[in-house]
């Protein structure tokens, strides 16, 4: 496999990785919510359409489920200091506790599928995770320069 086909393979495999792991752990909560929790919990608040970009879906979209999350309390508004006429979203205490709990659920579903994994196998895996992220960080995820 060259580098370029590890890297495909690594994200197909992280797709099918997470939607197996919201399968099995019967986790009834859309992985939109998810990633804009996530990504709220990453930068901060955010304006609604910048959110939207990040996420990769559309502005209608993302002010349906902004309104859903903010009905179930894992969202607040608030007007930007710079600009009032736009609306920062960011995640609430309740949101942040939630996003964590739904990765340790996620975690706990997915330890019975690498049990048989040895030492050598958990170390490779441990440097491949910190190499996507250091890279991932780098080059700006989920910012919009």
């Amino acid at each position: 496999m060259n580098a370029a086909d590890a890297i495909s393979s690594i994200v197909l495999s992280a797709h099918t990785l997470a939607r197996i792991a919201a399968r099995d752990a019967g986790n009834e909560a859309p992985s939109a919510q998810w990633r804009a929790l996530s990504m709220l919990e990453q930068h901060g608040g955010m304006r609604l359409g910048e959110l939207a970009r990040a996420t990769r879906t559309t502005q209608p979209g993302m002010t349906r489920l902004v309104g859903a999350l903010e009905q179930s309390g894992l969202v607040t508004r608030s007007s930007d200091p710079a600009d009032t006429r736009v609306t920062l979203v960011e995640a609430s205490p309740e949101g942040r506790a939630q996003l964590q709990a739904w990765r340790t659920q996620l975690r706990d579903t997915l330890a019975p599928r690498f049990a048989d994994l040895d030492e050598e196998d958990w170390s490779a895996l441990q440097r491949a995770a910190l190499i996507l992220r250091e890279h991932t960080q780098e080059h700006g995820e989920g910012t919009t320069k």
